[in-house]
């Protein structure tokens, strides 16, 4: 199994509302901790140590260059990933 880089969340809006208001009440500290717990859930369910040593190389590269952080766009269900953003599963640069 390849790591997906393209967009590949349904309703990825949804998503974003769902894990903003998850943390809305909770301290930095709280919101950081779910996150490291949500992202060893998800590990864990990949379970594919290929997968996730791609993921933890492609995320440590990208933490170099703030604007290469993938980020969910509330706009039209666009998804930032660098240089470009990802609009229906096509890259429109930005």
């Amino acid at each position: 199994m390849e790591l997906i880089v393209t967009p590949n969340i349904a309703d990825p809006d949804g998503f974003y509302e769902e894990l903003i208001s998850a943390q809305r009440d909770m301290s930095e500290e709280q919101a950081e901790l779910m996150i490291a717990k949500l992202v060893l859930l998800l590990a864990n369910h990949i379970g594919d140590r290929g997968v996730l040593s791609s993921a933890i190389r492609q995320a440590a590269g990208d933490t170099a260059n703030a604007d290469a952080t993938p980020v969910l766009n509330g706009a039209a269900g666009a998804v930032a990933a660098g240089p470009a953003v990802w609009v229906d599963g096509h890259a429109v640069p930005n």
